[in-house]
């Protein structure tokens, strides 16, 4: 997510807020609807309300929604920004979840009935998290997060009691976190990720990727916002990669600043739509009758947070009258007021090159690592890159694409092998309705790309097919791959569009086969919620719901996806999942892996009919044998697949199906 706008990132004030009691209001059930797709899509019009919101479901069926801990909810103001769930992270019976207010550790052993194990107040949003072991990374990029995780703010524009990166936790006791690091970046750490290095099993790697401007060197030294041309050492277009030695986490630092952005032009992007244009203008204008800072960012009028106002205020007035200057008078504000919108344009549109051409993006905002091929895929503001991460700490590009139907690269996926990738577009921020029946469908999408060795090809767009109203935050975010063997398959947030599960085996053909989804916080205004992050882990989806707490889902047979397949996935078990370090995916062979196949060839008729049949009953029979008798069955029946697959319209899989028949068999 990019708070409020791309301009102002970072800038969420923390709040000494008193606990408040936990909800207890029920969670109402949805109705689940047949396995075809549905001829008027139920997520329309549903009902709004905070817990008690409508909610429509087709082959995901909710198994728990747990409210979040009573230090980590406004009861007043359900959506207060300050309060706001992030990302997730899982390790062994434990998921993390990430709040701009801290963090909370839930044991989820029973799905139905999932428990908190911690709430540990640490403000210093997104809070996005890793695991690793007994260590937690916790992302700060927010100007009020704290060196010693006060509430109290930093109200200084520079102050050693600031922190702007990484925090590691000591969390071998998950009911009593242990602070032992604070890495400080000069970009602060919008999110992270973790880096595992074949070569070397005793560190690990966080790739750190930070929308903010340039720290003052006065606060960090060594910080520079020159441009690279001005200064070699420059922190602009880099991202930075901190060194984890496992042994010692408390001597983590940053070893490089990798620039993997250099030498990118400004891509070419659309503009927003003209309805919200003329709503910004007329919300903006009211907000300046009222004394607001506003400035106008790509052809659309905002509202400045007072938090930016306040900083750059801060920093005007010391500038002149030094560090014991008092509080900014009315003329300090005039003259704000008459360079804003200069300062602004600076961050938004930095100067052309020598050249004359203006540069591409300053910083990533997402990396996907996928450690076992040796590549990154890096969702950059206004491009798609490609790295190379055989040398994990020194990545380096070797690919970049660009699409005027994006607004902003968020995010990434790769298929499980590594032959297409997935790039989600954050399309107004994670705060605006932008899934609406007036919004393009190729806007605030994924985009799907085929890969040959370095190159990218544009292959389609998926967005969520259902319209939502101008009362839900929606647009593509956080997701990940469901471990079906033979298929790709995406669970994904949507903020108030909900989850959506789709495959895109076909990069071509995304096709959605499973959703469920809640109405808006509120019929008459937007307030933020939704599902920031939906993972699968070990048998069950996973969403961290902006508002609502934790839900837990799992997928139901369908035509669309069968029994056999469902268990399949559940077989790929990990004691460990952090989405954006991607492993590889295996299946040890089993009746139930080759069912699966057999599901999806009777599925797309890519074997015959009748030697599915066949099929389906020598599995059978020979489940039912032992020792020879059952490998020998199993031989024949893979002989025969292996016959049948020069003539079937879908001859690799029926290979697949053999050679995991084969395995089943085992040796002689």
């Amino acid at each position: 997510m990019r708070l409020v706008t791309r301009v102002f990132p970072l800038l969420v004030a923390a709040a000494c807020a008193k606990p408040k009691p936990q909800s207890s209001i029920p969670m109402p059930t949805p109705p689940l609807l047949p396995a075809e797709t549905p001829p008027a899509d139920p997520r329309v019009g549903l009902k709004a309300g905070w817990m008690n919101a409508g909610q429509a479901a087709w082959n995901l069926r909710l198994v728990s929604a747990t409210p979040p801990s009573s230090l980590f909810v406004d009861m007043n103001q359900p959506g207060n920004f300050e309060y706001i769930n992030s990302d997730l992270a899982f390790t062994g019976p434990y998921v993390v979840q990430g709040n701009f207010h801290g963090f909370q550790i839930w044991d989820i052993s029973r799905p139905d009935r999932p428990a908190l194990v911690t709430a540990y107040v640490c403000p210093g949003a997104q809070n996005d998290v890793s695991v690793y072991r007994k260590l937690l990374f916790v992302s700060v990029e927010s100007l009020n997060g704290r060196v010693d995780c006060g509430v109290q703010g930093v109200p200084d524009s520079t102050s050693p009691a600031r922190m702007r990166g990484v925090r590691i936790f000591d969390i071998r006791d998950v009911a009593r976190p242990k602070l032992i690091a604070n890495v400080q970046t000069c970009r602060g750490s919008h999110t992270h990720t973790l880096v595992t290095d074949p070569r070397d099993t005793s560190v690990v790697y966080l790739y750190v990727s930070g929308g903010a401007p340039v720290r003052s060197p006065t606060e960090l030294p060594g910080c520079s916002a020159l441009r690279p041309d001005q200064d070699p050492n420059s922190d602009q277009f880099r991202i930075e990669v901190i060194r984890v030695p496992l042994a010692h986490p408390e001597q983590a630092k940053v070893v490089g600043k990798p620039a993997i952005l250099s030498g990118l032009t400004q891509a070419a992007t659309h503009g927003e739509a003209a309805a919200d244009v003329a709503a910004a203008a007329h919300r903006a204008a009211a907000a300046r009758a009222r004394g607001a800072y506003t400035v106008t960012v790509h052809g659309m009028e905002h509202v400045v947070p007072p938090e930016f106002v306040d900083a750059l205020l801060d920093s005007m007035v010391k500038a002149k009258r030094g560090p014991a200057a008092g509080p900014p008078t009315a003329a300090d504000s005039a003259a704000l007021r008459a360079v804003i919108q200069a300062i602004v344009d600076s961050l938004m549109n930095p100067p052309a090159g020598p050249n004359g051409v203006r540069p591409g993006p300053e910083q990533c905002h997402d990396i996907t690592v996928y450690p076992g091929i040796g590549l990154a895929a890096g969702a950059c503001a206004g491009y798609g890159l490609l790295l190379d991460i055989h040398d994990a700490a020194h990545p380096r590009r070797i690919g970049a694409v660009a699409d005027s139907n994006f607004s902003y690269w968020h995010s990434a996926t790769f298929s499980r092998d590594g032959s297409r990738v997935l790039f989600s577009d954050e399309w107004g921020g994670g705060l605006q309705p932008r899934c609406r029946a007036s919004d393009k469908p190729e806007w605030g999408a994924d985009a799907l790309f085929t890969r040959t060795d370095s190159t990218l090809k544009f292959a389609s767009y998926y967005k969520l097919p259902a319209p939502q109203s101008a009362q839900e935050n929606c647009v593509a975010h956080n997701g990940s791959l469901i471990p079906v063997p033979g298929r790709d398959i995406m669970v994904q947030g949507w903020y108030q569009g909900g989850i959506s599960v789709f495959d895109w085996t076909d990069p071509a053909h995304p096709k959605e086969i499973a959703f469920f989804d809640r109405g808006p916080m509120d019929a008459t205004q937007l307030q933020g919620a939704g599902s920031w992050s939906a993972y699968w882990y070990n048998g069950y989806v996973v969403s961290s719901e902006i508002a609502r707490g934790l839900d837990v889902l799992e997928l139901t047979p369908n035509a669309l996806l069968s029994q056999n397949e469902i268990d399949a996935a559940k077989l790929a078990r990990v004691d460990l999942l952090n989405v954006q370090d991607q492993q590889p995916l295996t299946w040890a062979a089993s009746f139930t892996v080759a069912r699966a196949y057999l599901d999806q060839l009777a599925r797309t008729n890519g074997l015959a009919a009748g030697e599915v049949a066949a099929t389906r009953d020598d599995l059978a029979r020979a489940e039912g044998l032992a020792g020879t008798a059952r490998h020998d069955a199993l031989t024949q029946t893979a002989a025969r697949l292996r016959a049948d697959a020069a003539g079937a319209p879908d001859a690799a899989k029926v290979r697949t199906l053999a050679a995991t028949v084969t395995d089943l068999a085992g040796p002689t």
